[in-house]
Protein backbone atom coordinates (compact mmCIF):
# COMPACT_ATOMS: atom_id res chain seq x y z
CA UNK A 1 0.00 0.00 0.00
CA UNK A 2 1.35 3.49 -1.04
CA UNK A 3 -0.40 6.15 0.73
CA UNK A 4 0.54 9.74 0.09
CA UNK A 5 -0.90 13.16 1.84
CA UNK A 6 -2.06 15.16 -0.58
CA UNK A 7 -4.13 18.59 -0.97
CA UNK A 8 -6.54 18.38 -3.94
CA UNK A 9 -4.32 20.48 -6.08
CA UNK A 10 -1.63 17.82 -6.02
CA UNK A 11 -4.46 14.75 -5.85
CA UNK A 12 -5.69 15.73 -9.25
CA UNK A 13 -1.77 16.31 -10.61
CA UNK A 14 -1.18 13.02 -9.07
CA UNK A 15 -4.08 11.76 -10.93
CA UNK A 16 -3.40 13.12 -14.25
CA UNK A 17 -0.31 11.66 -14.42
CA UNK A 18 -0.51 8.20 -13.89
CA UNK A 19 -4.00 8.28 -16.30
CA UNK A 20 -0.94 9.61 -18.99
CA UNK A 21 1.41 7.02 -17.91
CA UNK A 22 -1.40 4.36 -18.44
CA UNK A 23 -2.56 5.60 -22.04
CA UNK A 24 -0.05 7.35 -24.28
CA UNK A 25 -3.89 8.51 -25.92
CA UNK A 26 -4.33 10.90 -22.97
CA UNK A 27 -3.35 15.08 -23.66
CA UNK A 28 -3.83 17.67 -21.70
CA UNK A 29 -4.52 20.87 -23.29
CA UNK A 30 -5.24 25.12 -22.15
CA UNK A 31 -4.36 27.97 -21.32
CA UNK A 32 -0.74 27.85 -19.46
CA UNK A 33 -0.98 24.56 -18.63
CA UNK A 34 2.48 23.25 -20.20
CA UNK A 35 5.45 25.62 -18.97
CA UNK A 36 3.33 27.64 -16.22
CA UNK A 37 1.72 24.54 -14.84
CA UNK A 38 -1.96 26.01 -14.71
CA UNK A 39 -2.85 29.01 -12.96
CA UNK A 40 -3.49 26.60 -9.91
CA UNK A 41 -0.40 24.39 -10.82
CA UNK A 42 -2.36 21.72 -11.30
CA UNK A 43 -0.89 20.32 -14.20
CA UNK A 44 2.60 21.57 -12.77
CA UNK A 45 5.75 19.41 -13.86
CA UNK A 46 3.67 17.39 -17.09
CA UNK A 47 4.76 18.82 -19.83
CA UNK A 48 8.72 18.74 -18.84
CA UNK A 49 7.81 15.09 -18.20
CA UNK A 50 5.16 14.27 -21.30
CA UNK A 51 6.52 16.51 -23.91
CA UNK A 52 4.81 19.24 -25.35
CA UNK A 53 3.13 16.90 -27.87
CA UNK A 54 0.88 15.21 -25.25
CA UNK A 55 0.76 19.25 -23.15
CA UNK A 56 0.14 22.15 -24.99
CA UNK A 57 -0.39 24.79 -24.60
CA UNK A 58 -3.10 26.56 -26.39
CA UNK A 59 -4.07 30.41 -27.51
CA UNK A 60 -6.68 32.07 -25.50
CA UNK A 61 -9.80 30.78 -26.98
CA UNK A 62 -11.71 28.32 -25.11
CA UNK A 63 -13.92 27.54 -28.33
CA UNK A 64 -11.01 26.68 -30.48
CA UNK A 65 -10.05 24.58 -27.66
CA UNK A 66 -12.34 22.05 -27.12
CA UNK A 67 -13.04 22.42 -31.28
CA UNK A 68 -9.66 21.18 -31.25
CA UNK A 69 -10.44 18.72 -28.50
CA UNK A 70 -13.54 17.53 -30.46
CA UNK A 71 -11.21 16.58 -33.47
CA UNK A 72 -8.94 14.72 -31.17
CA UNK A 73 -11.43 12.11 -29.67
CA UNK A 74 -12.95 11.68 -32.93
CA UNK A 75 -9.62 10.19 -33.83
CA UNK A 76 -9.29 8.08 -30.67
CA UNK A 77 -7.42 10.34 -28.49
CA UNK A 78 -8.40 11.10 -24.84
CA UNK A 79 -8.18 15.37 -24.39
CA UNK A 80 -8.23 16.50 -21.02
CA UNK A 81 -9.21 20.44 -21.39
CA UNK A 82 -8.07 22.72 -18.41
CA UNK A 83 -10.76 25.59 -18.59
CA UNK A 84 -8.88 28.13 -16.85
CA UNK A 85 -11.89 29.84 -14.81
CA UNK A 86 -15.33 28.81 -14.69
CA UNK A 87 -16.62 32.41 -16.21
CA UNK A 88 -14.41 31.43 -19.22
CA UNK A 89 -15.89 28.22 -20.35
CA UNK A 90 -18.79 30.57 -21.74
CA UNK A 91 -16.97 31.03 -25.41
CA UNK A 92 -16.73 27.48 -25.26
CA UNK A 93 -20.58 26.65 -24.61
CA UNK A 94 -21.33 26.46 -28.28
CA UNK A 95 -18.85 23.95 -28.97
CA UNK A 96 -19.81 21.57 -25.87
CA UNK A 97 -23.45 21.95 -26.04
CA UNK A 98 -23.86 21.26 -30.37
CA UNK A 99 -20.69 19.65 -30.57
CA UNK A 100 -19.20 17.40 -27.27
CA UNK A 101 -22.92 16.48 -26.44
CA UNK A 102 -24.70 15.34 -29.20
CA UNK A 103 -21.92 13.85 -31.32
CA UNK A 104 -22.11 10.02 -29.98
CA UNK A 105 -25.94 10.25 -30.17
CA UNK A 106 -25.55 12.07 -33.86
CA UNK A 107 -23.12 9.18 -34.93
CA UNK A 108 -25.74 6.32 -33.20
CA UNK A 109 -23.28 5.41 -30.94
CA UNK A 110 -20.31 4.70 -33.66
CA UNK A 111 -18.17 7.37 -32.80
CA UNK A 112 -17.92 8.25 -28.88
CA UNK A 113 -16.73 11.36 -27.14
CA UNK A 114 -13.82 10.68 -24.20
CA UNK A 115 -13.64 14.32 -23.12
CA UNK A 116 -12.51 15.56 -19.73
CA UNK A 117 -13.52 19.37 -19.54
CA UNK A 118 -12.21 20.16 -16.39
CA UNK A 119 -13.36 23.18 -14.52
CA UNK A 120 -12.57 24.88 -11.44
CA UNK A 121 -15.53 26.49 -10.37
CA UNK A 122 -17.09 28.56 -6.98
CA UNK A 123 -15.86 31.46 -5.11
CA UNK A 124 -14.03 31.80 -2.02
CA UNK A 125 -11.00 33.00 -3.43
CA UNK A 126 -10.75 37.25 -3.59
CA UNK A 127 -11.68 36.96 -7.17
CA UNK A 128 -13.69 39.10 -9.85
CA UNK A 129 -16.45 38.42 -11.40
CA UNK A 130 -16.10 35.53 -14.47
CA UNK A 131 -13.40 33.91 -12.11
CA UNK A 132 -15.88 32.71 -9.14
CA UNK A 133 -18.88 31.93 -11.09
CA UNK A 134 -20.94 28.33 -10.44
CA UNK A 135 -22.30 27.28 -14.12
CA UNK A 136 -22.80 23.92 -12.91
CA UNK A 137 -26.68 23.43 -13.70
CA UNK A 138 -26.38 24.74 -17.60
CA UNK A 139 -24.20 21.79 -18.37
CA UNK A 140 -26.52 19.39 -16.18
CA UNK A 141 -29.56 20.24 -18.15
CA UNK A 142 -27.56 19.24 -21.44
CA UNK A 143 -28.54 15.84 -22.02
CA UNK A 144 -24.95 13.42 -23.25
CA UNK A 145 -22.58 15.15 -21.20
CA UNK A 146 -21.51 13.85 -17.81
CA UNK A 147 -20.70 16.31 -14.54
CA UNK A 148 -19.56 15.63 -11.23
CA UNK A 149 -18.11 17.80 -9.12
CA UNK A 150 -15.23 16.66 -6.36
CA UNK A 151 -15.52 17.42 -3.17
CA UNK A 152 -11.58 16.37 -1.33
CA UNK A 153 -8.23 15.22 -2.52
CA UNK A 154 -9.24 11.12 -2.39
CA UNK A 155 -12.38 11.81 -4.86
CA UNK A 156 -10.30 14.54 -6.65
CA UNK A 157 -7.51 11.44 -7.42
CA UNK A 158 -9.90 8.88 -8.25
CA UNK A 159 -13.04 10.50 -9.76
CA UNK A 160 -10.47 12.34 -12.34
CA UNK A 161 -8.81 9.05 -13.20
CA UNK A 162 -12.37 7.61 -13.68
CA UNK A 163 -13.74 10.54 -16.02
CA UNK A 164 -10.60 10.33 -18.43
CA UNK A 165 -11.57 6.36 -18.79
CA UNK A 166 -14.57 7.19 -19.53
CA UNK A 167 -16.16 7.08 -23.30
CA UNK A 168 -18.21 9.91 -22.15
CA UNK A 169 -17.69 13.86 -22.20
CA UNK A 170 -17.55 14.40 -18.50
CA UNK A 171 -17.49 18.09 -16.94
CA UNK A 172 -15.56 17.96 -14.14
CA UNK A 173 -16.05 20.61 -11.65
CA UNK A 174 -13.32 21.50 -9.25
CA UNK A 175 -13.85 23.54 -5.90
CA UNK A 176 -11.10 25.76 -6.61
CA UNK A 177 -10.94 27.21 -2.77
CA UNK A 178 -9.99 23.99 -1.45
CA UNK A 179 -6.95 23.64 -4.01
CA UNK A 180 -4.36 24.36 -1.10
CA UNK A 181 -7.03 24.27 1.60
CA UNK A 182 -7.01 20.84 3.29
CA UNK A 183 -5.06 17.45 2.92
CA UNK A 184 -6.02 13.99 3.11
CA UNK A 185 -4.23 10.19 2.88
CA UNK A 186 -4.91 9.05 -0.70
CA UNK A 187 -4.25 5.50 -1.11
CA UNK A 188 -3.13 5.01 -4.99
CA UNK A 189 -3.75 1.15 -4.19
CA UNK A 190 -7.49 1.37 -2.93
CA UNK A 191 -10.46 0.02 -4.99
CA UNK A 192 -12.50 3.42 -5.86
CA UNK A 193 -16.28 3.41 -5.84
CA UNK A 194 -18.04 4.07 -8.75
CA UNK A 195 -18.15 7.11 -10.66
CA UNK A 196 -22.03 8.14 -10.78
CA UNK A 197 -22.79 7.63 -6.97
CA UNK A 198 -23.78 10.09 -4.22
CA UNK A 199 -22.46 9.27 -0.77
CA UNK A 200 -23.41 9.84 2.84
CA UNK A 201 -20.14 11.67 4.65
CA UNK A 202 -21.08 12.09 7.78
CA UNK A 203 -24.42 10.05 9.80
CA UNK A 204 -27.20 11.62 11.29
CA UNK A 205 -31.14 11.65 12.12
CA UNK A 206 -32.13 14.63 12.75
CA UNK A 207 -32.46 16.63 8.97
CA UNK A 208 -30.58 15.95 5.68
CA UNK A 209 -27.94 17.97 4.09
CA UNK A 210 -27.47 17.64 0.81
CA UNK A 211 -24.48 19.54 -0.95
CA UNK A 212 -21.67 19.22 -3.34
CA UNK A 213 -18.28 20.61 -4.25
CA UNK A 214 -17.23 23.60 -2.19
CA UNK A 215 -20.66 23.25 0.17
CA UNK A 216 -19.68 19.80 1.58
CA UNK A 217 -16.92 21.43 3.60
CA UNK A 218 -19.54 24.15 4.78
CA UNK A 219 -22.08 21.35 5.87
CA UNK A 220 -19.93 19.33 7.15
CA UNK A 221 -19.07 22.31 9.83
CA UNK A 222 -22.16 22.97 10.35
CA UNK A 223 -23.11 19.50 11.24
CA UNK A 224 -20.54 19.67 14.12
CA UNK A 225 -21.69 22.36 15.54
CA UNK A 226 -25.32 21.28 15.47
CA UNK A 227 -23.96 18.02 16.76
CA UNK A 228 -22.80 20.35 19.97
CA UNK A 229 -26.35 21.43 20.38
CA UNK A 230 -27.58 17.58 20.17
CA UNK A 231 -28.51 17.70 16.85
CA UNK A 232 -26.79 15.12 14.06
CA UNK A 233 -27.11 16.24 10.86
CA UNK A 234 -26.64 14.03 7.52
CA UNK A 235 -24.74 15.53 5.11
CA UNK A 236 -24.77 13.69 1.83
CA UNK A 237 -22.04 14.41 -0.91
CA UNK A 238 -24.02 14.33 -4.43
CA UNK A 239 -20.51 13.88 -6.55
CA UNK A 240 -22.67 13.08 -9.68
CA UNK A 241 -24.51 16.09 -10.83
CA UNK A 242 -25.72 14.53 -14.16
CA UNK A 243 -26.45 11.89 -13.66
CA UNK A 244 -27.58 12.27 -10.05
CA UNK A 245 -27.53 9.29 -7.84
CA UNK A 246 -30.43 10.12 -5.39
CA UNK A 247 -31.14 6.53 -4.08
CA UNK A 248 -28.65 8.04 -0.58
CA UNK A 249 -30.91 10.85 -0.46
CA UNK A 250 -34.17 9.27 -0.74
CA UNK A 251 -32.93 6.59 2.15
CA UNK A 252 -31.83 9.31 4.17
CA UNK A 253 -34.96 11.82 4.30
CA UNK A 254 -37.14 8.98 4.62
CA UNK A 255 -35.29 8.32 8.16
CA UNK A 256 -34.59 12.73 8.66
CA UNK A 257 -38.00 13.98 7.11
CA UNK A 258 -36.18 17.21 6.99
CA UNK A 259 -34.00 17.99 3.84
CA UNK A 260 -31.41 21.12 3.07
CA UNK A 261 -30.00 21.42 -0.11
CA UNK A 262 -26.83 23.91 -0.49
CA UNK A 263 -24.82 24.82 -2.98
CA UNK A 264 -23.17 27.66 -4.09
CA UNK A 265 -24.48 28.62 -7.31
CA UNK A 266 -27.73 31.36 -6.93
CA UNK A 267 -30.82 29.23 -6.29
CA UNK A 268 -33.22 30.23 -9.13
CA UNK A 269 -32.84 27.29 -11.33
CA UNK A 270 -30.23 25.86 -9.56
CA UNK A 271 -29.26 22.28 -9.45
CA UNK A 272 -31.03 22.46 -5.51
CA UNK A 273 -34.40 23.06 -7.23
CA UNK A 274 -34.15 19.46 -9.10
CA UNK A 275 -33.38 17.68 -5.93
CA UNK A 276 -36.28 19.26 -4.15
CA UNK A 277 -38.63 18.43 -7.07
CA UNK A 278 -37.13 14.75 -6.73
CA UNK A 279 -37.52 14.44 -3.18
CA UNK A 280 -40.83 15.44 -2.90
CA UNK A 281 -41.87 13.81 -5.86
CA UNK A 282 -40.16 10.14 -3.87
CA UNK A 283 -39.85 11.25 -0.32
CA UNK A 284 -43.57 13.24 0.05
CA UNK A 285 -45.69 11.54 2.71
CA UNK A 286 -42.17 11.38 5.21
CA UNK A 287 -41.63 15.17 4.59
CA UNK A 288 -42.05 17.11 7.65
CA UNK A 289 -41.01 20.21 6.24
CA UNK A 290 -40.71 21.62 2.94
CA UNK A 291 -37.30 20.70 1.09
CA UNK A 292 -35.15 24.32 1.40
CA UNK A 293 -32.76 25.50 -0.33
CA UNK A 294 -29.54 27.64 0.11
CA UNK A 295 -27.60 29.10 -2.16
CA UNK A 296 -25.87 32.25 -3.65
CA UNK A 297 -27.84 35.57 -4.49
CA UNK A 298 -29.98 35.82 -7.68
CA UNK A 299 -27.47 38.42 -8.90
CA UNK A 300 -24.11 38.27 -10.68
CA UNK A 301 -20.95 37.38 -8.56
CA UNK A 302 -20.36 40.43 -6.35
CA UNK A 303 -16.85 42.06 -5.91
CA UNK A 304 -14.32 40.40 -3.74
CA UNK A 305 -14.67 41.81 -0.56
CA UNK A 306 -18.49 41.24 0.36
CA UNK A 307 -18.57 37.72 -1.74
CA UNK A 308 -18.65 36.07 1.94
CA UNK A 309 -22.19 37.84 2.08
CA UNK A 310 -23.18 36.02 -0.82
CA UNK A 311 -21.91 32.68 -0.54
CA UNK A 312 -23.22 30.00 1.99
CA UNK A 313 -21.50 29.76 5.31
CA UNK A 314 -22.08 27.93 8.09
CA UNK A 315 -24.95 30.00 9.93
CA UNK A 316 -26.85 30.33 6.75
CA UNK A 317 -27.66 26.82 6.42
CA UNK A 318 -27.80 26.63 10.38
CA UNK A 319 -30.62 28.75 9.66
CA UNK A 320 -31.94 26.61 7.57
CA UNK A 321 -32.10 23.37 9.49
CA UNK A 322 -33.97 25.89 12.26
CA UNK A 323 -36.59 26.68 10.08
CA UNK A 324 -36.99 23.01 8.77
CA UNK A 325 -37.30 21.62 12.18
CA UNK A 326 -39.56 24.09 13.42
CA UNK A 327 -42.16 23.35 10.99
Amino acid sequence: MTTTTMTLAKALNAALRRSMEADQKVVVMGEDVGRLGGVFRITDGLQKDFGEARVMDTPLAESGIVGTAVGLAMRGYRPVVEIQFDGFVYPAYDQIVCQVAKFCARTRGRIPMPMVIRIPFGGGIGAVEHHSESPEAQFAHTPGLKVVACSNPVDGYWMLQQAIASDDPVIFLEPKRQYHSTKAEVDDEATPGPLWASRVVRPGDAATLVAYGPTVGTCLDAASVAADEGRQLEVIDLRTLSPLDMGPVFESVRRTGHAVVVHEAHVNLGLGAEVAARVTEECFYSLEAPVLRVGGWDTPYPPARVEEEYLPDLDKVLDAVDRSLAF
